[in-house]
């Protein structure tokens, strides 16, 4: 199964291409705008079960919203028609904010209108996907999101500014699961949520200063755990890895791994001989916490769709934990002489038939 993307490389064409690569999906990625070719373009949408239509012009001059989403639709719509095999379905991730009378409005809406006109005229199923307001890990502060803004400003320490008004939030994970179709479209409603501007922020900040002491907060509503991975990606740098409080006399010694607000967990425990690296996956939701309790080992990450590595040396000796960010490969190696005794915790019970745990090298 394949499946053509415009917008790849954004914010949310990341997140598509995380959540397709879970499902073994093919991503085929359409160029648009000054790097548009028409042959490329229509072989990349010839053949595929879907088209989803990311790409476009979010903050610009007015000009530049309305006609480089209007460009962005004609150029594909070009590719549709030149393709050898039209696909079945073309999906176009609109906005809320389509007809409203804003510029942005009506250049959703006009994009709408050409892809429509397509579809129909190469015979395929056109979806007109209005999506609300889209946060997510490593959204862009600024531009994608006032989550990703407020997010970067809560780690960075700049002061937020709070406009009043509410917003209606829907995880970009999902929203990919919806425009992929690996959920039902109706489905949109019950995901979504609302919440105020204050309201987010005040999340935010209430869950950074509970991460600050290493612990955990509520993540008893898929939600709130959603919202604290978006910190989670903003604050990996400033917050890994968390220095535990070890406390040692005659006795032994001990330590406090998970403090956790509200919500379930599940604990394990394992053993991994020297020179045995275990993990090689990544989740796309469940928050999970990597901690050493005797050895030496080092706990490697890879955020999907980079080479950039991340390594964490790690000994029972000073013992640390390393929360894994979602949507980063990770893994962990035994580089001592003697077993490496590691907990596990994860927000959620491992369920097998619903795993998120997708194999995946560092």
């Amino acid at each position: 199964m394949s499946i053509a993307l415009t917008g790849a490389g954004g914010f949310l064409g990341w997140h598509a291409r995380s959540a397709a690569h879970a499902e073994g999906v093919r991503i085929r990625a359409v160029a648009l705008g000054g790097a548009f070719n028409i042959e490329h373009a229509a072989a990349a949408v010839s053949g595929v079960s879907r088209v989803v239509h990311l790409a476009g012009v979010n903050r610009a001059a007015d000009d530049d919203i309305l006609g480089g989403n209007v460009e962005f639709a004609r150029q594909l719509a070009d590719a549709l028609i030149r393709a050898d095999e039209p696909p079945p379905t073309v999906v176009f991730a609109d906005s809320i904010q389509a007809g409203n009378g804003t510029v942005y409005g009506e250049a959703k809406a006009r994009a709408a209108d050409i892809l429509q006109d397509t579809s129909e005229r190469v015979g395929a199923e056109f979806i007109d996907a209005r999506l609300p307001n889209l946060f997510g890990e490593h959204g862009r502060p600024f531009y994608n999101s006032v989550v990703a803004t407020f997010s970067h400003q809560v780690v960075t320490g700049q002061p937020p500014r709070v406009d009043a008004g509410e917003l209606t939030l829907l995880h970009a994970q999902n929203a990919a699961d919806l425009l992929l179709g690996f959920r039902a479209p109706e489905e949109i409603e019950r995901l979504q949520v609302r919440e105020t501007v204050a309201g987010v922020l005040a999340r935010l900040t209430a869950m950074a200063a509970t991460y600050s002491r290493g612990e955990l907060p509520d993540l008893s509503t898929a939600f709130e755990r959603d919202l604290f991975n978006t910190y989670r990606a903003a604050a990996f740098e400033a917050t890994t890895p968390i220095r535990l409080d070890r406390h040692a006399d005659e006795r032994g010694s001990f330590f406090e791994i998970a403090r956790v607000h509200g919500g379930g967990g599940q604990s394990s425990f394992s053993t991994t001989t020297p020179g045995i690296t275990r993990g090689q996956h990544y989740h796309r939701r469940k928050v999970e916490r990597f901690t050493v309790l005797s050895g030496d080992g080092v706990v490697s990450l890879r955020r999907l769709f980079s080479t950039e590595v991340h390594e964490f040396h790690v000994s029972g000796d000073s013992p640390v934990s390393i929360d894994m960010p979602t949507m980063w490969a990770h893994n962990v190696t035994n580089v001592g002489r003697s077993p490496l005794y590691m907990s596990f915790w994860s927000n959620e019970l491992f369920d097998p038939e619903r795993p998120d745990t997708i194999s995946e090298p560092v």
